[in-house]
């Protein structure tokens, strides 16, 4: 299978794999080159694959889709960090999880400002 996840901004990872181990809100599953296609929301967490050459990789993962199509997988997500080491990508994802929060909540707050001065001029206009 060629695994390819997709990133805003770049494509993190496109490489041959023999398994792919991810978690979707029901629960753990695994694809290998044979299985059904399949699509399935992940949540955030571990996603595990090994390649062809049998290198166990962990990509620590944002909320994102996974399609299966043929020999394809396919996997787009906001934010992902690689490595080999499982506590190491945790520790990395929880770090930029509060920076992804702080932004979420500044940009509520702009949106809430726009919204509210959007009401208002709609009040004046109708005032007229």
């Amino acid at each position: 299978m060629q695994l390819k996840v997709l990133l805003p901004s770049e494509v993190l990872v496109d490489v041959a794999v023999s398994k792919v181990i991810a978690e979707a809100e029901n629960g753990w599953f695994c694809l290998e080159p044979r299985h059904v296609d399949f699509v399935s929301a992940l949540v955030p967490g571990l996603l595990r694959y090994v390649t062809r050459e049998g290198v166990e990789m962990f990509l620590g993962i944002d909320e994102g889709i996974l399609v299966k199509c043929g020999p394809q997988v396919r996997i787009s997500m906001r934010d992902a960090v690689i490595g080999g080491d499982p506590e190491v990508l945790k520790a990395a994802m929880q770090a930029r999880g509060s920076s992804h929060e702080e932004h979420d909540r500044r940009a509520r707050s702009v949106l809430a400002r726009l919204e509210a001065g959007v009401a208002k001029r709609f009040l004046e206009l109708q005032k007229r």
